[in-house]
């Protein structure tokens, strides 16, 4: 006899709703954030800055600006959103970031340019608030598969937003396409303050620790290892970041065949990630997450191997799209493993701390490839970051087994 579906909790009724607002939300967002790649040192000459060396420093300061202050803020704004409501956060980070790029639109000097990329940062944060929302509200047995739905929208945003920020400026202009963006992060604001549900919640700090301590501790060894591993994912992402236009320069001759096809390798991973990232969490879901963290881990080592030895620039193309289907649905194991080892009182908090790792990741991964590429050359890049995913498995392995 077949058994009747279990009801779901009230904070879990409208959670197919949810997720559609914010894989759109996050999509715009990423999109926001990562636009101004192609155009970035074109703006910063706009402002007034004229000599090459000051145009670079500037737009390296700029860029780097938003992720340092996200990177900064993630855990208050998930202890927040403990506290307070996952949608509050949501709505307040969409508000701020169509507020910032909007004012980037009518910035005068490269300082003013600055300061606005930390305030987005600051001010924003929808896709780890997403994050949060999602793995807080989604019953436990489709954890893995609305992660890795969010997981990529959230790529496609990486991946969609320098292709619009070198199309759009010529066609309407940069300050422009700042307002534009804006514009569309406020339609983002509108669906989350209108479209997005969740169950009100009783405010103030006593409930809040009256309730924690009622629920089971958090597994905190397994809690770190999760941020560590986060931050590891994204560190061999982004590890050959700095070489690969190099690398692919022993093999196609012509500055333009050397761009395009340093691009095709980039947009080959974040495709492998975003076609895998669903797939691979409703594999989670079903088989467990731990066991698919750690097979994926032991690909990604695999893979790196012959990226070390190609002969021919397509191979990469090929090797850096497996990888990235191995990718895909890591993190969002990662981001559940999490969510299933903490209670619900803290599970903003401790995703804010993940997140703030995999920012961590995405500064050290292009720092440690750029470093060994400029030492010992740039196939040992692959092989150093091949060791690492190693050892990042096998840890995995030896804690979740014992878990």
């Amino acid at each position: 006899m077949q058994q009747p579906p279990l009801a779901l909790a009230p904070e879990q009724q409208h959670w197919k709703r949810n997720l559609c607002v914010c894989v759109l939300g996050s999509f715009s967002t990423i999109v926001a954030m990562t636009l101004l790649l192609p155009f970035l040192p074109l703006y910063v000459q706009q402002l007034g800055v004229q000599e090459p060396a000051a145009i670079a420093r500037w737009s390296g300061a700029a860029y780097g600006a938003t992720f340092l202050s996200a990177a900064l803020t993630a855990p208050l704004w998930g202890k927040l959103a403990d506290r307070y409501g996952r949608k509050l956060m949501l709505i307040r980070a969409s508000l701020g970031m169509a507020i910032a790029m909007s004012l980037i639109g009518m910035a005068t000097a490269p300082w003013q340019l600055v300061a606005l990329r930390l305030l987005a940062g600051l001010l924003g944060g929808y896709a780890s608030g997403s994050t949060i929302l999602v793995a807080a509200q989604t019953p436990k047995e489709q954890t893995g598969w609305a992660l890795g739905v969010l997981s990529s929208g959230i790529m496609a945003g990486n991946v969609v937003g320098p292709l619009l920020g070198g199309v759009l400026p010529p066609l309407i202009g940069i300050r422009h396409t700042f307002w534009l963006t804006g514009a569309v992060i406020f339609l983002a604001f509108l669906a989350t303050t209108f479209l997005l549900k969740e169950v009100p919640r009783s405010s103030g700090k006593k409930t809040v620790q009256s309730s924690a301590a009622d629920e089971a501790p958090p597994n905190l060894p397994v809690v770190r290892l999760m941020w560590l591993s986060g931050m590891l994912l994204i560190f061999a992402n982004m590890s050959i970041e700095p070489i690969i236009t190099l690398y692919i320069g022993q093999f196609v001759s012509g500055d333009r065949a050397i761009t395009v096809t340093a691009g095709l390798v980039m947009a080959a991973a974040a495709l492998g990630s975003i076609l895998s990232a669903p797939r691979l969490g409703r594999l989670a879901d079903r088989v467990g997450h731990g066991r698919v963290l750690i097979y994926g881990l032991i690909a990604c080592a695999l893979l790196l191997i012959p990226q070390a030895f190609i002969s021919e620039a397509w191979q990469l193309v090929v090797l850096r799209f497996l990888m990235g289907m191995a990718l895909g649905g890591l993190m969002p194991c990662v981001t559940a493993l999490i969510r299933h080892s903490v209670p619900q009182s803290q599970v903003g908090k401790m995703l804010g701390y993940s997140t703030s790792a995999q920012y961590v990741g995405q500064v050290s991964g292009p720092l440690f490839g750029g470093f060994v590429g400029g030492a010992f050359g740039m196939r040992p890049v692959f092989l150093a970051t091949c060791i690492i995913m190693a050892l990042c498995a096998l840890l995995n392995a030896r804690v979740l087994r014992n878990r």
